[in-house]
């Protein structure tokens, strides 16, 4: 399957579908292993996602959400199967980050993944952006 930048659309949701989104994004991503507490407990492996490409189609009552430290990122679940198909990070507020696992198969092409490290998550981010806190 040949890889384009162009967007297209992809579908996904929880593990109950109780939860699901339509969202636009290339067939060619790349999706970051993070090893924050939260993320490797969970074992998410994600990609932004502009806000404005994101749709939720159903289950807003039974999403909920955690927040912790700082409380920018909203870690979002599902309150009935608990799968987090979708949150809100630190390190981009403005946009949605997909959990890959949680993608219906067919639309993406390619994942290349690549590892942050959370648990240096200012420093990490500073290296990641060229942006860098005090």
């Amino acid at each position: 399957m040949e890889s384009t930048s162009e967007l297209v659309t992809h579908k996904g949701g929880c593990h109950c579908k109780r939860v699901r989104y339509k969202f636009k994004a290339p067939n060619t991503v790349i999706a970051f292993k993070c090893n924050c507490s939260m993320c490797s407990k969970r074992g998410n492996i994600s990609f932004s996602v502009p806000s404005h490409n994101f749709e939720l189609l159903s289950g807003e009552p039974n999403i909920s959400t955690y927040t912790f430290g700082t409380h920018t990122a909203k870690h979002t679940f599902c309150n009935v199967c608990s799968i987090t198909s979708f949150n809100v990070s630190r390190s981009n507020p403005d946009a949605v980050s997909v959990n890959v696992a949680c993608v219906d198969p067919g639309t993406l092409a390619h994942v290349e993944i690549q590892s942050f490290d959370g648990c240096n998550w200012e420093r990490s981010y500073g290296l990641l952006t060229g942006v860098h806190s005090n």
